[in-house]
């Protein structure tokens, strides 16, 4: 039988890679890696999510170097799908940053955006 890998949906940077290992390492917890999901908030209807992870949920992807781990919420996946991940340091602030194509609009803070309504899986578009 033969195993086929699949790309990873989503492409993390060094950047990204370099701030979730000082965080991890630095937990007041244990942690097997960061989550990076999806929730309904915001006035254009969805924000990012990036937390720690005890460990894998069911069914999320992987991604992983260096013992590293990125687990991606299934929920979140067809709206994450090509996106990259990235970390970014300025003066006043830094943050993860999500440069996703999905997005089809954003809101003027930046800190919910919108993908086509009709792509939803029910339990995210209602909130559950």
């Amino acid at each position: 039988m033969t195993t086929l890998e699949r790309a990873a949906p989503i492409t993390i940077t060094d950047a990204a890679f370099s701030r979730a290992k000082h965080l991890i390492e630095h937990a007041d917890r244990p942690v097997a890696g960061i989550r990076v999901g999806i929730e309904t908030k915001g006035c254009s209807g969805f924000a990012y999510k990036v937390e720690y992870a005890e460990g894998p949920g069911k069914f999320e992807d992987v991604v992983e170097r260096d013992d590293i781990r990125f687990f991606i919420d299934p929920m979140a996946v067809m709206y994450l799908l090509g996106s990259e991940l990235d970390y970014k340091e300025g003066t006043m602030e830094s943050s993860f940053v999500f440069t996703n194509p999905n997005e089809t609009g954003r809101c003027g803070c930046g800190e919910s955006f919108s993908v086509n309504s009709n792509d939803a899986p029910k339990e995210i578009a209602q909130g559950v």
